[in-house]
């Protein structure tokens, strides 16, 4: 299940996802929810919480991931997954080089760093 995280900034769409993860997941909350953030922004700053193995995500859940990217290809701006799958956060720091917007892996320790970072930009001194 994909879940929005309550009480980030409001420049940020951000989700935690837990257990099996579905195409109904990306339908019924992040792209609504991602829609209305870029409607009100004009870009997309979108943050992923990995509290489940990449593994759970169904199919459908990986085709509308790529839909949500191809949709929204000119509004990305920052995004940050956080897990601690050191594969993960190493694709997602080269992931920079083929879409526009900058991407950043963080370690769960890390959560309040990444969700600075994608609505602000600014890093700690230490990353």
């Amino acid at each position: 299940m994909i879940q929005i995280i309550e009480n980030t900034p409001d420049n940020i769409a951000a989700f935690q996802a837990v257990g099996e993860i579905t195409k109904e997941d990306f339908d019924d909350v992040v792209m609504p929810h991602v829609k209305e953030k870029t409607q009100k922004t004009g870009e997309l700053n979108y943050l992923l919480k990995l509290d489940t193995n990449i593994g759970n995500f169904t199919f459908g859940a990986w085709m509308q991931d790529a839909l949500l990217g191809l949709q929204n290809f000119t509004k990305w701006n920052r995004a940050a997954i956080v897990t601690d799958k050191e594969g993960i956060i190493r694709f997602t720091d080269m992931f920079s080089k083929v879409m526009p917007g900058k991407f950043r892996g963080f370690e769960q320790a890390e959560f309040h760093e990444a969700i600075n970072w994608v609505a602000t930009g600014e890093m700690p001194d230490s990353k």
